[in-house]
């Protein structure tokens, strides 16, 4: 049962879901969402007010800017795509205290969020996530 419970724990200690950034971010918390895909990928569609850093370009110059002190929380498309796992490692190596966001812009989206970028949506505020 200690395993378990440290399991459950250690989950959310990494993870965060696109309701709890959402209102995170509404109250104004501390954190940096970082979009770890292309820049092609980010152009098209992304996190509003996301910072768009490719995992495979993360190093001390590439995050030199992001603050420090703040919850860096990495995403990409989904659940298919294991951009925001490679980008959470990087900025976990680089000294930031990260979270990853639970099924990426795909799961954002399907909560009814807004979006930016080239095929950003105004979202559906009547979807409520419920947990």
């Amino acid at each position: 049962m200690q395993a378990q419970l440290q399991h459950y724990l250690d989950k959310l200690a990494y993870e965060i879901d696109s309701w709890d950034l959402s209102e995170a971010l509404k109250a104004g918390e501390r954190i940096i969402v970082v979009d770890a895909r292309s820049v092609e990928a980010f152009a098209a569609e992304h996190v509003p007010g996301a910072t768009n850093i490719p995992h495979r370009t993360m190093d001390e110059a590439s995050t030199a800017t992001i603050d420090r002190e703040a919850l860096v929380v990495t995403y990409c498309d989904g659940i298919g795509c294991n951009a925001s796992t490679k980008g959470a490692l990087n900025m976990t190596r680089l000294g930031f205290r990260v979270k990853e966001l639970m099924g990426g812009l795909d799961w954002w989206k399907r909560d009814g969020h807004p979006t930016a970028g080239e095929k950003g949506s105004q979202g559906n505020s009547e979807v409520l996530c419920g947990c």
